[in-house]
């Protein structure tokens, strides 16, 4: 038996801003999959005097039309119709990645401007508790202390556990200026009732194992019988090579594996690389 991946670089970051135990994949919500970043240092060169949320505005297209509005308004705003503020272009020269990602949560593709985008949508889609997402979904207009800007936030997320604005940029990318940005995005979404975030880091580990649970997401057909099996002895907390062994068709029993563990019903901890020897919970979701 072969692990599924191999080790992961070593992780440089500040170990101090997440926790260090388990992160079990059938429990994490995504939030729990990123390294937190702060946006308070942009926060100071805002200008959020008294009123200041009937001055900055925001807009969004809606039915075919661009629509303007102070943000105070903005989370009274119809979600249904709405559509990206740009679209999403392919050129031989471009240094972005920009591509549309299938979700099986909206059963529908979105846009993305960077591989890092992509991650995200991977992400919400395999534990977001989704029920739809926009990209590039309105333009704020924004006053520092020394300008008007405007700034475009990469998704509008709406879950079942609450509405997000999302930002995405790589920590080592951030600039000053990203983080005025970013700050006046996060002063709207609360003024809006939302949830805020930039996606900047992941844990280690956490994008290498959904991409091996990735490869087999979508619909898999149990010809060979094997799920009810794997499903009986995870309850063993065997590891994965181990339980796969359980099976006559262990080849087949590894891709269920995967597909199980996409869908919730098993769990494996995610702060772990993703190998042979990786110990396998039973879950509660359901197919």
């Amino acid at each position: 038996m072969t692990d599924l991946q191999g080790v992961a670089a070593p992780y440089v970051g500040d170990r101090a801003s997440y926790g260090s135990g388990p992160l079990w994949s059938h429990r994490c919500t995504w939030e729990d999959l990123l390294i937190p970043v702060s946006v308070d240092a942009g926060r100071a060169s805002l200008e959020v005097s008294d009123g200041w949320a009937d001055r900055w505005t925001a807009t969004w297209r809606y039915a075919g039309d661009e629509v303007t509005g102070p943000v105070r308004h903005l989370g009274h705003a119809p979600v249904a119709d709405r559509r990206p503020m740009r679209g999403f272009t392919w050129r031989r020269d471009q240094r972005h990645r920009p591509g549309l990602e299938s979700l099986l949560a909206t059963g529908r593709l979105h846009g993305f401007e960077s591989l890092e985008e992509d991650q995200l949508l991977v992400a919400l889609d395999f534990a977001g508790d989704l029920v739809e997402v926009l990209s590039q979904p309105l333009c704020i207009r924004f006053r520092t202390r020394a300008k008007w800007r405007r700034h475009t936030p990469d998704f509008f997320v709406v879950s079942r556990a609450g509405v997000w604005l999302i930002d995405v940029r790589p920590r080592p990318l951030i600039e000053p200026e990203d983080l005025e940005s970013f700050a006046a995005a996060a002063e709207v979404a609360l003024v809006c009732g939302w949830h805020y975030v930039v996606a900047a880091q992941w844990r280690p580990q956490v994008r290498s194992t959904l991409d091996a649970m990735y490869a087999k997401r979508r619909p898999l057909r149990d010809v060979l019988g094997v799920q009810p099996g794997l499903l009986a002895h995870a309850q063993k907390g065997l590891p994965f090579g181990e339980l796969a062994l359980t099976e006559t068709y262990w080849p087949v029993a590894r891709a269920h594996l995967l597909h199980l563990l996409w869908h919730r019903r098993i769990g494996v901890d995610l702060s772990q690389p993703l190998t042979d020897r990786s110990r396998v919970v039973l879950g509660g979701g359901a197919l």
